[in-house]
């Protein structure tokens, strides 16, 4: 899991970061990312709708994936974002877990914010 001054508090910010943000598209995730020189640290939001998957469980389960891979990468980021990831696919939960990497580092870096 992420620290909690790495994750989003209060709507405000998210839809600042909705209304102003670059976004890229695949199959399992819609990625939305904003530069923010305002912060010291990024900040990183995992958005999982009932839609996509009915049990509480479920989503969580998606929503820790998904951290863990963000987490894993936050190095490689060099500059100060705000990054919202919405899973729009409830394949997410039984994907392998490298596939899932693969996709969701390959929008990072059509968004140009990952750098190996």
């Amino acid at each position: 899991m992420l620290a909690a001054r790495f994750r989003f508090h209060g709507h405000g910010s998210l839809k600042f970061l909705h209304k102003n943000a670059q976004v890229a598209r695949s199959r399992y995730f819609t990625v939305k990312v904003v530069t923010n020189p305002n912060r010291k640290h990024s900040r990183f939001a995992i958005i999982v709708s009932k839609k996509v998957h009915k049990a509480a469980v479920g989503r969580n389960r998606i929503r820790r994936r998904t951290y863990e891979i963000i987490r894993a990468s936050q190095e490689h980021f060099d500059t100060t974002i705000d990054l919202a990831v919405i899973v729009t696919s409830g394949e997410v939960i039984e994907a392998p877990y490298l596939e899932l990497e693969q996709m969701l580092i390959g929008q990072l870096k059509e968004l140009g914010i990952y750098h190996e």
